[in-house]
């Protein structure tokens, strides 16, 4: 996404998420959610999950679409809630954020994104009907949010050596390779009536790579799948790349091993393994860094989640 669109779904996510007080277009609107004083309208939530509605309208159908959409607007509603409730708690407790601190944030945006041209960044704004009154407004709230959130992760900077080690014998599954081999293959179609001599002449094709011939020759003269033109190359595949019957046979051969003839459906296949590959786990040493950023963002994440509970449980909540 270039700079410039970035800044267009920055002003569209911007325009949802603004705070609106009760009057006579919210009643036309709907009201979704009343956080203590503040509305938060059906208008608000539409606009912040409308790219996700348009993916899972392409994904799901019927009822599990509707229940689909319900779990994305109930999401939607509900982080709206918990940010108003963020941007109240900041001012109930007289923080501030310096206006110098927000016209730097201008600034770097007019040369970041509009390569210093403050007039483009101006009608950038009208165009999605944003004054710099309120686009102002908005970036002050993103702001608050950012770091009365930081605020309540502060120091959840540390992950024990303990936690570590836990974590990374309970996933060693994502941390290890599967076991692959370099493939060729070589498919012979039974005929109609003919399969005898459709089985001899693949009986003569592995008598001859046994006897020295190129298997990828062979395979680009006779075989019948998609991959002759490329004298039969699979590349590396794993156990799931192949049929059941095709898989366990493939993976029980050496390298420079070419298989017995296979009988399998309306064909008849020859495998070769050029090389292989066994299922290798990181050592923790090579995933310590990964690990610890992941159970960092974890414990932010619940420490985020206790104080926002906390903040609910004190405020008076409607959802429509």
């Amino acid at each position: 996404m270039s700079r410039r669109l970035a800044f267009t779904a920055a002003l569209a996510f911007a325009a949802c998420v603004f705070p609106q007080k009760n009057n006579a277009q919210e009643v036309l609107d709907g009201i979704a959610a009343v956080v203590n004083d503040d509305v938060i309208t059906f208008s608000q939530v539409r606009d912040l999950v409308g790219p996700i509605e348009k993916a899972a309208r392409d994904q799901f159908k019927g009822n599990e679409l509707v229940e689909k959409i319900k779990e994305i607007r109930l999401r939607a509603i509900n982080d709206l809630i918990d940010r108003q409730l963020t941007l109240q708690e900041f001012k109930k407790q007289k923080f501030n954020i310096p206006q110098h601190y927000v016209d730097d944030r201008i600034a770097t945006i007019v040369r970041e994104e509009f390569g210093g041209d403050r007039g483009a960044f101006t009608r950038t704004l009208a165009a999605q009907g944003f004054t710099m009154e309120k686009f102002k407004q908005a970036e002050t709230e993103k702001m608050i949010v950012s770091a009365m959130r930081g605020q309540m992760v502060k120091g959840d900077n540390s992950v024990s050596a303990d936690k570590i080690q836990n974590f990374y014998q309970a996933n060693k599954a994502k941390y290890t390779s599967e076991e692959q081999i370099k493939l060729r293959m070589i498919a012979i179609r039974k005929g109609d009536t003919a399969n005898v001599g459709r089985r001899k002449m693949t009986e003569e094709i592995r008598e001859k790579i046994v006897a020295g011939a190129e298997f990828q020759d062979l395979a680009k003269m006779y075989s019948e799948d998609s991959n002759q033109d490329n004298g039969g190359d699979w590349g590396w595949v794993n156990r799931r790349t192949l049929s059941d019957g095709l898989s366990k046979i493939a993976f029980s051969l050496k390298p420079g091993q070419v298989s017995q003839i296979i009988e399998l459906g309306n064909s008849y296949f020859l495998l070769l393994v050029e090389e292989k590959k066994n299922a290798e786990t990181k050592p923790l040493s090579a995933m310590r860094d990964d690990i610890e950023r992941e159970l960092l963002q974890q414990q932010r994440q619940a420490a985020m989640t206790e104080w926002a509970a906390k903040l609910r449980k004190k405020a008076f909540i409607k959802m429509f």
